[in-house]
């Protein structure tokens, strides 16, 4: 890894590993989760259950917090360089892409087994391809989607700091945020709170606050933030445990739920200390490329093909069946949809900020004439 020099403008950082790993892990545990429980529990998805993990991959869902602080993590460090330009080519490729051919399958699939559970209209489906469909008040082709919703408005704030050319000065923006997410906790107002994304703050500013001493060490502010979230986050995650075992219809213990929270700073701090090193000696990509496609894809084509094929198999070859058959499917569309596009749409978004760049340069030279 690079060292950091406090006084640097222009910062390169090599990738961290071991984050590939771990972004793995909690995706699966989602996976997990939504296989073995909650799919037949919330809202009756599906018609198959599969209690032998229930007990465990009922906790799954915390998978989301985990990957909500890796990118709070990864999400700093892509804009430490302080190119905007660079920040959104970089967002705008590793999403699209994926998500694109993600969101097509889901709706062909829904069109061809889903109904009468699942449905999707042609209108839908194109608001979904835009990935903004939150913004337009459109239902998701797939729940899953909710979370990437959450990720882009994190992705404008970073954007925001980025305009004004603050990225440098991110610390003070993460220690207003922290006030601002508690102090919205005590007098809530809708807009803020969306604004400032209060439900899943904590998770974000834990995540960057850990860059910044993965980056240039720790020091009282960022400790005094990293033990602020980690109580403020134990806090929100036992509160809403009685909405949660509503939801999966299944009791939960806050004290395990404090564990794994606990775990996920744990675990985020010994990278931030480079103290993973074992784990980060791997290349762990292979398994960090298979993350986004399979958060995309698997929730609802898992759910139809469970409530298609329950009768046909035993639920033990059914249930780890569909979870070997997302990977691999996950597993095709990096090699054929985001490696294949990746470099092809960065060079075109490139050439196309360039030439709307000197464009803009020369109508304000012009202007000025």
């Amino acid at each position: 890894m690079i060292a950091y020099n406090e006084n640097q403008s222009d910062k390169n950082y090599t990738r961290v590993n071991e984050l590939d790993l771990f972004r793995f892990l909690a995706s699966l545990a989602v996976v997990f989760h939504h296989f073995s429980l909650d799919g037949f529990a919330a809202d009756s998805m599906t018609i198959m259950p599969y209690p032998l993990l229930a007990s465990v991959s009922k906790y799954g869902y915390l998978g989301v917090e985990l990957f909500f602080m890796i990118s709070g993590f990864v999400i700093l460090m892509t804009a430490s360089s302080g190119s905007l330009k660079k920040f959104t080519i970089s967002r705008l490729v590793r999403l699209y892409p994926a998500f694109w051919v993600c969101c097509t399958i889901t709706f062909a699939i829904t069109l061809a087994i889903g109904a009468p559970e699942y449905s999707a209209t042609l209108q839908q489906y194109l608001i979904n391809m835009t990935m903004l469909s939150e913004f337009f008040d459109v239902p998701p082709v797939d729940g899953v989607y909710w979370s990437l919703f959450v990720e882009l408005r994190f992705y404008a704030l970073v954007a925001i700091l980025l305009i004004f050319g603050r990225i440098q000065q991110a610390e003070f923006f993460i220690v207003f945020w922290l006030i601002t997410a508690i102090m919205l906790e005590i007098f809530p107002n809708y807009w803020l709170r969306y604004f400032f994304i209060v439900d899943y703050a904590v998770f974000f500013i834990a995540g960057t606050t850990c860059f910044l001493i993965w980056a240039k060490g720790i020091t009282r502010i960022r400790g005094v933030v990293i033990a602020v979230t980690w109580c403020y986050a134990i806090y929100l995650m036992t509160d809403e445990v009685h909405q949660v075992e509503i939801l999966i219809r299944n009791d939960l213990n806050p004290y395990v739920i404090a564990a794994v929270v606990s775990t996920f700073f744990a675990i985020m701090l010994l990278v931030s200390f480079k103290r993973t090193s074992i784990l980060g000696h791997s290349n762990w990509i292979w398994v960090g490329a298979l993350t986004y496609p399979l958060y995309l894809i698997h929730q609802n084509i898992g759910f139809m093909i469970y409530n298609a094929t329950y009768t046909m198999f035993s639920p033990y070859i059914l249930f780890w069946g569909l979870v070997v058959g997302i990977l691999m499917l996950s597993h095709a569309i990096h090699i054929l949809v985001e490696k294949s596009l990746a470099r092809t749409m960065r060079s075109n978004l490139y050439k196309l900020a360039n030439n709307l760049e000197n464009l803009t340069r020369r109508i304000t030279t012009n202007q000025k004439h």
